[in-house]
């Protein structure tokens, strides 16, 4: 890509040391500072995540997460989990599920994708039917596309990427809605994007042993003309940067 796209952290991120994951939502992490108030426990604190896989591979007990505070003085969580670092190579990998579109919105609104030339945005979250699909898109012609964007953490070796990390209902009926849409309606065309949120990738797979269910909708949108395309990222404390094309299997 000729264009940098990224996003900024805007904070000085907060290392800490991962203890446990007590609920889907909630990390429990010790801060290592001696800057906190003495009142906390020994610095552990609770820190909201916004990833709702399962990450069992990602977080491991004892790793390294980044945190930074929450946007909301009032919010429960004070902390909000942003970064963690894998055990086997030392990539970063972010834990911020939304990143992704909002990295593809800045770069669809910069003409920066070139498997996305000759479209342009028109809209986001866009409903059609009963589901919202994250972008519209049309091109010179007037002709429609439908995208959709998912986010991949979870990794098995060799650069191999998945998704999803547990089952998703609701990613399967996006996917099952699109290809019927391909199918059914010659001026919409439908995409997928898979972006990795780790630089460590080189190809994506849908997790079969995962979700069959949502693999199965996969191989039927392929054979019905929905066009999938994948994305790595790559990510330092102060932004994650929208990488290279990575192949989709």
């Amino acid at each position: 890509m000729s264009k940098n796209i990224s996003v900024k952290f805007n904070v000085q991120l907060q290392e800490s040391k991962f203890i446990e994951r007590t609920n889907r939502f909630i990390l429990k992490c010790e801060i290592n500072s001696k800057s906190l108030d003495n009142g906390m426990d020994h610095n552990i604190v609770e820190a909201h995540l916004g990833d709702t896989g399962r990450l069992k591979e990602i977080l491991i007990p004892g790793c390294k997460v980044w945190l930074k505070p929450a946007d909301n003085p009032n919010r429960k969580t004070k902390w909000t989990a942003v970064l963690c670092k894998t055990s086997d190579n030392g990539s970063l990998i972010s834990l911020v599920s939304t990143l992704p579109t909002k990295l593809i919105n800045k770069a669809l609104r910069e003409n920066a994708l070139e498997e996305f030339e000759g479209w342009k945005f028109l809209k986001s979250e866009y409903k059609m039917g009963n589901s919202r699909f994250d972008f519209l898109l049309e091109n010179n012609q007037g002709k429609k596309m439908l995208l959709e964007v998912k986010s991949v953490t979870h990794i098995v070796k060799d650069g191999l990427g998945l998704f999803p990390d547990a089952v998703t209902a609701r990613g399967a009926r996006h996917v099952r809605e699109l290809r019927e849409i391909a199918k059914e309606n010659e001026d919409i065309e439908t995409a997928i994007l898979f972006v990795a949120q780790r630089e460590d990738v080189e190809v994506i797979k849908a997790n079969r042993d995962i979700d069959p269910n949502f693999a199965d909708e996969i191989e039927k949108a392929k054979k019905d003309g929905v066009k999938i395309f994948g994305r790595k990222c790559h990510i330092d404390l102060e932004k994650i940067v929208l990488g290279d094309r990575v192949v989709v299997k």
